[in-house]
């Protein structure tokens, strides 16, 4: 069974949880599985493996949904595992539409997490449009902070960065230890191109976000998106015009 949950700022009530595992034995599994897969491995063959040897409740993958991928391959891997994605009040119409889709047709729990204030409070205490006047803090505040609050009670959470999204990205690990969240991280599909991407949806029959056949490759928040021309990279179209390529969450 598929559900939606929507979580204001608050970590995973951890007292339904078995103990957590201490950092020393956490980071023993991250060795074994750096042993086993080396640095290649199917998506779905990572995710299993560490789904079994940790517990699907002990993990979590952060989804953005600007595809459906990630949350395909968990569900395949892990049926029922949480997705974590951070609401931020500023998603397209799209975004929030296949996020609801994923939620009612695929067998995984999608926390939907909120931040503690609305937009329209943000915009009392901060002004209006800090997107655009510190967009630092408005991804911290609506983004960073949520996602940091849910990781806690978990021992693992996946992400789908890739090495193919910017130069900051190259060198990321299939997996890794976190040492800000004090949990195991892994990046499933690290190695993928933005053709892999493409060929996934097309083969698997995988949901995908409307904007990206209308030019959004890699999609974000509604004022810091948009779409990219033929020959540009899909993360040119965010935060355009600045320096800023990451929101915070894996710095």
């Amino acid at each position: 069974m598929s559900s939606i949950e929507r979580t204001r700022v608050l970590p995973v009530d951890v007292q339904l949880r078995p103990a957590r595992r201490s950092e020393s034995q956490l980071r023993q599994i991250v060795k074994q599985g750096q042993q086993i897969f080396g640095d290649e491995a199917e998506p779905v063959d990572l995710l299993m493996w560490f789904g079994k040897r940790l517990g699907s409740n002990r993990m979590a993958v952060a989804v953005s949904f600007a595809d459906g991928v990630m949350a395909y391959l968990a569900s395949k891997a892990i049926p029922g595992i949480d997705l974590l994605f951070a609401d931020t009040g500023y998603h397209f119409a799209e975004t929030l539409g296949l996020r609801d889709a994923v939620a009612t047709t695929q067998p995984v729990t999608v926390r939907s997490l909120t931040p503690q204030q609305s937009v329209a409070e943000q915009d009392a205490q901060h002004g209006p449009e800090l997107w655009r006047t510190n967009p630092d803090l408005c991804c911290e505040l609506r983004k960073t902070a949520p996602m940091n609050a849910a990781l806690k009670g978990y021992e693992a959470w996946a992400t789908g960065l890739r090495r193919h999204d910017h130069d900051g990205r190259a060198k990321t690990p299939l997996i890794e230890w976190d040492e800000g969240h004090g949990l195991i991280k892994l990046n499933p599909i690290a190695a993928y191109t933005d053709q892999h991407i493409d060929r996934a949806i097309a083969e698997y029959g995988i949901m995908e976000n409307p904007l990206r056949e209308i030019g959004y490759r890699s999609v974000g928040c509604e004022p810091c998106t948009r779409p990219v021309t033929p020959g540009e990279s899909d993360r040119a179209g965010r935060w355009s015009g600045r320096t800023k390529v990451e929101c915070g969450m894996h710095i």
